[in-house]
């Protein structure tokens, strides 16, 4: 799969955040949230940066980290590393991270399992999709987590700040 054919993963990851995004609406009432890198009040086998990309990370510094965005804009960039792996780094009003969004097409071996993510295994439903949402109101972020099933499998992990 060439790089024209992953602009069509792009809507669904992006309708994806949209989904998640609009779930946690009332999960992000929560006040007083700092950065997930100043506040991790998790167990350290929790995912909370990809590619060295935290919430609350400054857009140059993001940058300088990922390299140039395939396309590149004041609240959001998106990165393509290969034909399997891509991320979405969207941002506040202030350039920094606000959200997260990396998603692995078609080989998907590379990609971080649920374990890699929570710390702990998630079973498949009866389907055999993944999907697990935790929220972290000391940290003031929440991740989500899917994996469709099949031979063209896709996973989806993103972080938002609350």
């Amino acid at each position: 799969m060439g790089v024209k054919n992953m602009r069509n993963y792009r809507i669904l990851p992006t309708v994806l955040v949209i989904c998640l995004f609009s779930m946690c609406a009332v999960a992000q009432k929560s006040s007083g949230s700092t950065a997930a890198a100043s506040a991790v009040a998790m167990s350290s086998k929790t995912f909370t940066e990809y590619k060295g990309v935290g919430l609350g990370v400054m857009a140059v510094d993001v940058r300088t980290k990922l390299g140039t965005p395939k396309e590149k804009g004041e609240t959001l960039d998106f990165f393509i590393f290969s034909d399997n792996e891509s991320a979405q780094i969207y941002y506040d009003a202030t350039h920094k991270v606000s959200a997260v969004m990396v998603t692995f097409t078609g080989d998907v071996s590379k990609a971080p399992t649920a374990k890699d993510v929570f710390g702990e295994d998630v079973a498949p439903n009866a389907a055999g999709t993944i999907f697990k949402m935790e929220r972290y109101p000391k940290a003031g972020y929440w991740i989500s987590y899917t994996r469709t099933s099949g031979s063209d499998a896709m996973v989806n992990i993103a972080m938002q700040k609350m």
